[in-house]
Order: C-alpha cells, then sequence, then structure tokens
C-alpha cells in the first residue's frame, strides 16, 4: 500500500471503530467490558489475517464493518420464526452498506471500492464469487470459535447441529480444515462431527 492508501484504511477501521463503540451490548474479553459489535469486528478482522493474510483491501474493510450498526435493528421488530429472521437479516444487510458507504466516502475512498465493499455486506453471489465466500468462511469460522458455545447452550442439541450443518455447508474445505485447528469443548466437537456427517 503507498502511504496515501494506508491512511485512508486506517481512517477507515478507526472510524468503524468509534461507530461499533456506540454499541450499548457489552461483552465481556480480557477482564473489560467491550462493545459486542467492536468486538466483533476485530474478531472479523483477526481471524481473516490468518486465514488469508493477503486478502484484498475491499474484503478486509468488509470484515471490518460487516455488522456495523446491527442493534440498531431490533431482532424483536420481526416476527420471531424463519421468516422474520430472514427479512432482518436482509434489512441488517442493507443498512450495514448505507452505514458504511458513507465512512468510506469520508475517508477518500472511489465508488467503484464502495461497491465492492457493499457487495460483500449484501452476500451477493455466495458459492460463486470469491470475495463473496471468503468473507462467508471468515464469519463461519468467528462463530465457531466465539459464538458456538453460547448458542449451544441455549439450544437443544438437535438444533445445534442443524445449524452447524447449515453452516458447513456454507464454507470452503479449506475454512472447514481450520475449523478442526479451533480448541472447542469435547462436546461441540462431538456436534460438529455430528453436523458434518449428516452433510
Amino acid at each position: 500500500m503507498t502511504t496515501a492508501t494506508t491512511d485512508r484504511f486506517a481512517k477507515a477501521f478507526a472510524a468503524f471503530d468509534d461507530y461499533h463503540r456506540k454499541d450499548p451490548n457489552l461483552e465481556h474479553s480480557n477482564g473489560q467490558e467491550v462493545p459486542k459489535e467492536l468486538l466483533y469486528a476485530q474478531r472479523m478482522t483477526d481471524r481473516l489475517s490468518r486465514f488469508a493474510p493477503g486478502a484484498d483491501e475491499y474484503i478486509k474493510l468488509a470484515a471490518r464493518c460487516q455488522h456495523i450498526g446491527r442493534w440498531e435493528i431490533p431482532r424483536e421488530k420481526y416476527p420471531m420464526d424463519k421468516k422474520g429472521y430472514l427479512q432482518w437479516r436482509n434489512e441488517e444487510k442493507i443498512y450495514h452498506t448505507k452505514i458504511a458507504g458513507p465512512i468510506l466516502t469520508a475517508c477518500g475512498y472511489d465508488a467503484k471500492t464502495i461497491d465492492k465493499v457493499n457487495f460483500l455486506l449484501l452476500k451477493k453471489e455466495l458459492f460463486t464469487n470469491a470475495a463473496t465466500q471468503l468473507l462467508e468462511d471468515v464469519v463461519c469460522l468467528v462463530f465457531v470459535e466465539f459464538y458456538l458455545e453460547e448458542f449451544a447452550a441455549k439450544h437443544e442439541d438437535e438444533k445445534v447441529v442443524d445449524i452447524l450443518r447449515k453452516t458447513i455447508h456454507k464454507m470452503t474445505p479449506a475454512a472447514i480444515a481450520e475449523v478442526g485447528k479451533i480448541p472447542l469443548s469435547e462436546k461441540m466437537k462431538t456436534l460438529i462431527h455430528k453436523a458434518a456427517s449428516a452433510e
């Protein structure tokens, strides 16, 4: 990256994180309370840097703002069923682009780059677009590493296995192999094995 590119990249990350800090939902991490979506953004960046260190700049930007403003559209706004969940997720994706776009413009990014970031935030062409697939791989890896245990504690094993089966279906072989390197409880390993066997 040139100095100018590095500067705008750093500014974008800082601006995204400033927005993430508005999240009133806190999560405990390393002895302190951290805004939930700020922590999620940091985890996304860390996982991307380890899984695909050579990822393009726009993918790194999309990973950092994947959930930007997520708390501003409550899940409870929609029916608590599958249809309601999908409606919520679709509105969320559009909302993320509406926040991220102006931030990237203010940081000096051109329309082409912003369109690429928005393309990823909208999860377009999953399974056929390599960049979208990479972001999805990272999303799934972050879920397994940091959020699976909490999710499993709230649901019956059968539902957890079903969610894991769907998660595995969205991942590339390289990402699935990466799951094996994540330290997990024996129970989570068992549930993942059951989900993988059901694929």
